[in-house]
């Protein structure tokens, strides 16, 4: 940080953070991305009771993207992309569980086919 005394009454304390806004600050938090890492503990003498870790990634979708962070995307609760991926997987899922039953349904047939036949 940098200080300059005043040498009159008129002159202000420069510091090198009085250009920085709020804004300035986020727009370079969000460009660059912070990580905060912790973890917190709670023993009763050497026994462990909870363990908690805390990652928190701060950053802009483009950053995050970036370093290949894109969980939100295939999250149905937050993506109408996901959420019809999933239906299409429910249907498929409708499709195949009709078509093993069919299946099954076909060989029981054969094998009474092949049983008559064998009379």
């Amino acid at each position: 940080m940098t200080i300059t005394m005043p040498t009159s009454p008129n002159q202000r304390i420069a510091t090198a953070t009085s250009g920085s806004s709020l804004a300035d600050v986020l727009e370079r938090v969000l460009d660059k991305g912070i990580v905060i890492a912790g973890d917190i503990s709670v023993s009763v003498g050497s026994t462990e009771l909870l363990s908690i870790r805390i990652r928190l990634l701060v950053s802009s979708v483009d950053k995050a993207k970036e370093m290949g962070i894109n969980w939100w995307e295939n999250d149905p609760y937050l993506s109408s992309k996901a959420s019809q991926l999933l239906e299409a997987n429910r249907q498929l899922l409708e499709a195949n569980q009709r078509m093993q039953a069919q299946i099954s349904h076909l060989e029981t047939e054969l094998k009474a086919l092949q049983a008559s036949a064998r009379v």
